[in-house]
């Protein structure tokens, strides 16, 4: 039998402080997270916080030969790899930066999957699963991005 969890608010939870990075790509901010995702306080700042910071993880990794070829290049933050023609500044911070939020909250979409004990909720949770997988494609789509590769995905059937 799953929980059927109601409630929560809108309110913002005390503060958490950033999540300190590697020093090449930026900290991440939890309350900047919790805005742009629309995260209430029904996660708490812990969950919200094991999830960024084992997406930061997964991403810094995906990312490590992206900014081991930075270094090598005397690049050592990535807000100073050069933007191409057609890029606004802070374009590869804000794409590592939505990579990271868009896997965080796939994490936590699949996280609370089964929190229902109804047929309704079962229903909820197969959209929370697709929904978890359309930010799981962005995360893919801004690392892409970064390393200038195209954004396909294919899949073996």
């Amino acid at each position: 039998m799953s929980l059927v969890a109601h409630g929560g608010s809108n309110t913002q939870p005390a503060t958490s402080p950033p999540i300190t990075n590697n020093g090449f790509w930026p900290d991440i901010e939890p309350g900047i997270f919790r805005d742009r995702h629309r995260i209430d306080t029904t996660i708490t700042n812990g969950r919200v916080e094991h999830a960024l910071g084992t997406s930061m993880r997964d991403i810094n990794r995906q990312l490590a030969d992206f900014q081991a070829r930075q270094r090598d290049a005397g690049i050592l933050a990535a807000n100073a790899v050069p933007a191409e023609p057609w890029q606004i500044p802070g374009h590869t911070t804000e794409l590592y930066q939505q990579a990271v939020f868009s896997e965080a909250h796939a994490r936590i979409l699949e996280s609370y999957r089964n929190y229902s004990a109804t047929r309704e909720g079962d229903e909820r949770g197969e959209i929370k699963d697709e929904a978890a997988e359309d930010y799981r494609r962005d995360a893919r789509w801004a690392v892409s991005e970064i390393i200038g590769e195209p954004h396909t995905t294919v899949e073996l059937i």
